[in-house]
């Protein structure tokens, strides 16, 4: 998933579609609480969480400056590495809710029916 929203963050703008004014923040909102809240599931540590949230944060500033140096047709937009920044917040705080261990929960449920 990583992968997918680095190279999806530097795809040259003309392969892209258009959106209309604004709406790309949701998207950055809505990218980085997924990835956020899949470091919920993977990571039961808050150590390793605050970790994964820091990278991912980092990941979203390094994104907006990769577009500024490395490519011509995308442009670093501060407002796009503060929704990423908010979109971290909001996914790291589903480790705040019963949704904490719901992967483990599912993966137990799924162990279990299978040994009968």
């Amino acid at each position: 998933m990583i992968a997918v929203v680095i190279v999806g963050s530097l795809l040259p703008a003309l392969l892209l579609p258009d959106l209309p004014a604004g709406s790309d923040k949701i998207e950055h909102l809505l990218g980085y609480a997924i990835l956020a809240a899949m470091a919920v599931q993977v990571f039961a540590g808050w150590r390793a969480l605050t970790a994964a949230a820091v990278f991912l944060v980092a990941l979203g500033v390094g994104i907006e400056v990769a577009q500024d140096v490395l490519t011509t047709t995308r442009a670093m937009d501060a407002m796009d590495a503060v929704a990423n920044t908010c979109g971290v917040v909001l996914g790291a705080a589903s480790a705040l809710t019963p949704l904490r261990d719901a992967l483990l929960r599912a993966d137990q449920r799924y162990e279990a029916s299978s040994r009968r």
